[in-house]
């Protein structure tokens, strides 16, 4: 199974009868191939309804395809949509077309005109292009410029991510139509030339040039020897296409190498959990090697709130990285840098007025660390060096972070002596969705009145504890937790790195309790999941109490300075992705999400093995009595289209804030019959046989 996707430099550059020729090249050698217009216009009205021009070139060819979408006025899709009163956007129309792969053989799919020709007052042809991923075939009009736009072309393939499986250069205009002035001997060297140049360039960048068609006049194009003439110039380029798709082999040996040498995250080297090659994203969906796509219930473990593939996004990563791609921070400066910090402090919580770049999330905690034991050391207090975590946390997998997350649960047990020891306190026992209960309090109250001399900060995942369980407790915890720290003088360090940009429902979960910590870390969906980045937020009164004192007392600079820090790539698709959020209806989405969540994943409770189901903003939680078994619920969810990855006793999803309703449905059905599957085979899902969502 093999798809490609015909475009042109330009409108009339010849893709219809490139398209045609190639069919009938892979007819002559034996390989099913069909074509497929995703969008057609200019069709004509027949008695068996309209009847798509660029179809019936390839049936007089002898191929076979069909139009998608199909208008009468031959102009723009966007336009042509329009005016009978539809509307055209890339992931429809690249639902459909993945519908239409056939599941043997070569599936051909020709753009209307060129790269740029709008689909909708937002969107283009690359646009639909960057959605599929599928090679694509640039058919190049051999004229006068034609160099020009083939690699311009080129250059916007690239940027949008399609790779190009080769070109065809083609002369769609009879000879003597040169500029005036031009001989006709002045002319077949231009011509000539341009298929020079044209397959000099092409092996800078690695595109092949597979054909070069000469001016054929269509004097009958129900003529088979007009067509075999034409599929003769094109046995090259069937024969390249064919071979593309072929790549069993390939796939294979890249996960054999990836088994024997690529040590993949709470993984054994020796003996991993099976990996599944992904060649491409778009929206909320993964598209693997073997044609299949699965919706990701994970958002890529958290971070992908706006998707795969935003164009906001890429667009600002490519610009960036034209330009300046990375400088140390120490004594300089940069415009993505300043325009991050300056959307982040209007986001964030009161007070937070100093910004600290890092590089992921375990880091940003590592540095909130810091400035907590800095800030006392400066401030005279050297005693308090003690941080105080809830059990149930995890704040991140570096040394420091690791001594924060849950002496149980988490991986104190396996780094006993290494791991300074931190004072853990029962997690707050008021759920979410519960009145809040005050009793829930007393354990932390006790420890900090007992220990305020030794603390330099409690460290909390607000309302909503991530990778230690996905625990939602009340907000209320948090607001007497501000107070009980104001009061006794010690810094409330709260990690938004998986609360952060809108999950539960709030920009930052802290505004749930309506507090501001001294301390605020964010990462994951700060890129929206293109790019590592992190930032530490913190008050004037940290900065300029660490700033103030003199040396010996370890104040006037903050001793932390990572090589990336402040990467201009990073910080300007963060910059992207704030303003990407802030534009969206985010609230809606994240309501629509919870409310759909809350719906669906209800029904579990009455399933053998479950102890709770909650939800709260764009996460929904099924928690198991016993751990479950990863690698069998995984297959489960991938045999139903989903990708799923539990851990422990919990089952969740955290789907981009862009799922669709179809897409967010398949997660939950998955959910559903895994836990059904589970109750009946003794905790373990076992699939029936249904297959994942193909491209086909």
């Amino acid at each position: 199974m093999a798809a490609f996707f015909v475009t042109g430099t330009d409108t009339d550059a010849g893709k219809t009868a490139v398209t045609a020729g190639l069919l009938r090249a892979f007819a002559r050698a034996g390989v099913p191939a069909r074509a497929v217009k995703p969008v057609q216009t200019g069709c004509v009205e027949r008695a068996h309804g309209l009847e798509a021009p660029d179809v019936e070139v390839w049936n007089k060819a002898g191929g076979e395809g069909k139009a998608l979408y199909a208008f009468r006025l031959p102009c723009s899709p966007h336009l042509a949509a329009r005016l009978e009163g539809a509307r055209l956007d890339a992931s429809s129309v690249a639902e459909a077309c993945r519908a239409s792969v056939a599941r043997e053989g070569v599936t051909l799919f020709e753009g209307a005109g060129g790269l740029y020709v709008p689909l909708n007052e937002r969107e283009s042809m690359l646009d639909l292009m960057r959605e599929l991923r599928f090679p694509a075939l640039l058919v190049v009009a051999n004229r006068l410029g034609c160099l020009n736009h083939a690699l311009l072309s080129l250059d916007a393939l690239e940027r949008a991510g399609v790779r190009v499986a080769g070109m065809v250069l083609c002369r769609v205009s009879p000879p003597g139509l040169a500029d005036a002035g031009t001989s006709p001997e002045a002319e077949s060297l231009i011509l000539q030339d341009n298929a020079v140049s044209l397959e000099r360039e092409g092996e800078k960048r690695g595109v092949p040039l597979l054909a070069d068609i000469p001016y054929q006049a269509r004097h009958d194009p129900d003529d088979a020897g007009f067509w075999d003439a034409l599929a003769d110039r094109l046995q090259r380029a069937a024969f390249t296409l064919a071979g593309d798709g072929d790549e069993k082999n390939d796939a294979e040996a890249l996960l054999a190498f990836d088994r024997a040498h690529l040590w993949h995250p709470y993984s054994s080297a020796m003996k991993p959990l099976p990996a599944l090659e992904v060649t491409g994203a778009a929206g909320a969906r993964l598209f693997l090697r073997d044609g299949r796509s699965l919706v990701d219930g994970m958002s890529s473990w958290w971070c992908r709130v706006h998707g795969y593939g935003n164009p906001r996004l890429v667009r600002a990563l490519q610009r960036q990285a034209a330009t300046l791609s990375h400088v140390m921070f120490g004594g300089l400066t940069h415009k993505p840098a300043v325009e991050l910090c300056r959307r982040l402090l209007r986001l964030l919580p009161s007070g937070l007025e100093h910004v600290f770049l890092a590089d992921s999330g375990s880091v940003a905690v590592e540095v909130a660390m810091k400035m907590a034991l800095q800030f006392w050391q400066a401030a005279g207090r050297e005693k308090k060096r003690r941080f105080v975590a809830l059990r149930g946390a995890y704040h991140g997998d570096t040394l420091g972070a690791m001594s924060l997350c849950d002496p149980v649960t988490g991986m104190h047990a396996l780094f006993s002596g290494a791991l300074p020891e931190q004072i853990f306190v029962e997690r707050p026992t008021c759920r979410f969705d519960r009145p809040y209960d005050p009793a829930s309090f007393a354990s932390m109250e006790a420890t900090l009145r007992e220990r305020a001399d030794e603390v330099a900060a409690v460290v909390v995942e607000p309302v909503a504890q991530g990778a230690g369980g996905m625990w939602f407790y009340h907000p209320g915890y948090l607001r007497d937790l501000r107070a009980l720290c104001d009061e006794l003088g010690v810094l409330l360090i709260a990690d938004e790195i998986a609360t952060g940009f809108g999950r539960t429902g709030r920009m930052f979960a802290c505004e749930w309790a309506g507090v501001s910590p001294d301390v605020m870390c964010v990462g994951k969906a700060l890129t929206g999941g293109m790019m590592t980045l992190s930032a530490v937020a913190a008050t004037r009164r940290v900065a300029e109490v660490i700033s103030g004192a003199d040396a010996s007392r370890g104040g006037g600079a903050f001793m932390h300075g990572p090589t990336f820090m402040g990467n201009p790539l990073a910080c300007v698709v963060a910059c992207a992705s704030v303003d990407e959020l802030c534009a969206s209806p985010w609230r809606d989405r994240v309501r629509h999400i919870q409310e759909t969540l809350e719906r669906e994943l209800t029904p579990c409770r009455a399933f053998s093995g479950v102890t709770d189901v909650r939800v709260l903003g764009a996460i929904g939680v099924v928690e198991m009595a016993s751990p479950v078994d990863v690698e069998a619920w995984q297959d489960f969810f991938v045999s139903r289209g989903a990708w799923i990855r539990p851990f422990g006793r919990t089952v969740y999803v955290m789907p981009p804030f862009v799922i669709s309703d179809e897409e967010l449905r398949m997660l939950t059905e998955a959910v559903r019959g895994a836990v059904a599957s589970a109750a009946s085979h003794g905790g373990t899902p076992v699939s029936d046989g249904r297959e994942g969502e193909a491209l086909c």
